[in-house]
C-alpha cells in the first residue's frame, strides 16, 4: 500500500496539522538546517504541531560543499533539540542538490558514517533529482541496509517516477501539491513499491 507524506520548510504556511493528517498524509519531513549555520526557524513548531496531529515526522538537511563534520554536527544536535531523533521519528535525511561538490559520492558516505558515530541513529534518507541519481550519485558504493533513497521527479504519478532501483523507497512527485491546512503549495510525497513508510522509522 502506497503511503503519503508532504515536505515543508519556513517557506511553507501550515496552518492545520489535523487537516493535513486528515488528508491521508501519514509522514512530513521538515527542513530543518542547512550548511554549517542556518537553522530553519518553522521546525521545531513544526515538529511538534505534525506529532500532534498523529503525522510521524523527520528532519532533513541540506547539505552544501563546506565541513563535513561541521554539518553532522549542527544537523545531529538541532534534530535531537526537536526530538527527531525519538523513536517512531521519520530517518533523516541528507538533501543533495547544491552544486561545488570535489566528489558528492564521498561527501555522502563520510555524511552518514559521521551522524551515525554522533547520533547512534543507523538509517537515513538520501534525497535528490532524477539528473543527480542517473548521472553524479552511485549509491551502490554507500547505500547500505541502512540508507534508503529519495527521488523528486515531478510526474504527477505518485509511487512511480520512471527511474528504479533496489533501495528507492520515496518519490517527491509535485512540488505544486494542494493539501487541506497547508496554505498554497506544498511538495507532494509517495512511497515507491513495497516500501511502506514504516520502513524508514527510528526503531
Amino acid at each position: 500500500m502506497t503511503d503519503y507524506g508532504v515536505d515543508v520548510s519556513h517557506h511553507n504556511d501550515v496552518q492545520d496539522w489535523n487537516a493535513v493528517h486528515g488528508n491521508n498524509i501519514s509522514f512530513v519531513l521538515l527542513k530543518v538546517t542547512e550548511s554549517v549555520d542556518f537553522v530553519d526557524a518553522k521546525s521545531a513548531a513544526y515538529a511538534d504541531g505534525a506529532r500532534g496531529a498523529g503525522i510521524a515526522a523527520g528532519g532533513y538537511h541540506f547539505a552544501r560543499p563546506v565541513d563535513v563534520a561541521a554539518q553532522v554536527a549542527h544537523f545531529a544536535d538541532r534534530l535531537k533539540e526537536r526530538g527527531l531523533l525519538a523513536t517512531g521519528s521519520v530517518w533523516p535525511a541528507l538533501d543533495m542538490e547544491a552544486n561545488g561538490f570535489a566528489d558528492p559520492n564521498a561527501f555522502v558516505k563520510d555524511f552518514i558514517g559521521q551522524f551515525r558515530q554522533r547520533t547512534g541513529v543507523q538509517g537515513m534518507l538520501v534525497y535528490a533529482n532524477l539528473n543527480w541519481w542517473k548521472n553524479i550519485l552511485k549509491p551502490d558504493g554507500w547505500a547500505d541496509d541502512n540508507v534508503l533513497l529519495w527521488i523528486a521527479r515531478y510526474n504527477g504519478d505518485p509511487g512511480n517516477p520512471g527511474w528504479s532501483h533496489p533501495k528507492l523507497a520515496l518519490h517527491q512527485h509535485s512540488s505544486q501539491g494542494s493539501v487541506p491546512g497547508i496554505a498554497g503549495a506544498v511538495d507532494r510525497n509517495a512511497t515507491v513499491g513495497s516500501y511502506g513508510a514504516g520502513v524508514f522509522r527510528i526503531p
